[in-house]
């Protein structure tokens, strides 16, 4: 089934979210083994380097608050 996007903009919130869930379940069965292309693995590495040398940030869970808006720095 191919639902033109005018009628996947027609459903509802709750039902666009279940069209995600059931399109990304539906990738995650075939067990596809997408390969990382190599300019990421690069730049994850170099982004390693940067980090050992220069280990700066916020804990994760700091960064959530601030993503959800609880924790003003």
């Amino acid at each position: 089934m191919i639902m033109p996007i005018r009628e996947i903009r027609k459903l509802s919130l709750h039902e666009r979210l279940q069209l995600v869930e059931d399109v990304w379940d539906s990738i995650v069965m075939e067990e596809a083994d997408l390969e990382v292309p190599q300019w990421q693995k690069e730049e994850l590495d170099r982004r390693e380097v940067e980090f050992k040398r220069n280990p700066s940030g916020i804990p994760w869970s700091t960064a959530k608050e601030l993503i959800r808006g609880r924790h003003l720095p």
